[in-house]
């Protein structure tokens, strides 16, 4: 029984010691701190991606409307690889706007083909 009664105060006194180190708290607060200026910056790395992102999608989409046309593959990398990403990212506002223009415009095949037809 007093081996018993030992290793019970032996293990308390150690847990003790070990979490009342001030090493061990200030560890994890310099992980938490860690953790935490990791998120900010993805939070800013976010910001700037969606930026960039509705920066090239209102570009485009004012090339595409002044030119009066859009082919199939221009299209698809602008709304699957640039607005649908943009808009999962939570952007929203005029390049929406433009986008919707874009889906009015009359769809081609074949950009070559047009500019040999005449179109701008």
């Amino acid at each position: 029984m007093e081996y018993a009664s030992l290793i019970v105060n032996a293990v308390v006194a150690l847990l003790s010691a070990f979490l009342g180190a001030s090493g061990l708290w200030t560890l994890i607060g310099k992980r938490l701190d860690k953790k935490i200026e990791l998120s900010a910056n993805r939070d800013k790395e976010r910001a700037m991606l969606v930026g960039l992102a509705h920066d090239r999608i209102v570009w485009l989409g004012m090339q595409y409307i002044e030119r009066g046309w859009i082919t199939n593959d221009e299209y698809e990398n602008l709304d699957v690889y640039l607005f649908k990403p943009y808009e999962e990212l939570g952007g929203n506002g005029s390049a929406a706007k433009i986008m919707g223009d874009v889906r009015k415009l009359p769809m081609h095949k074949d950009k070559d083909w047009m500019e040999r037809h005449g179109a701008k």
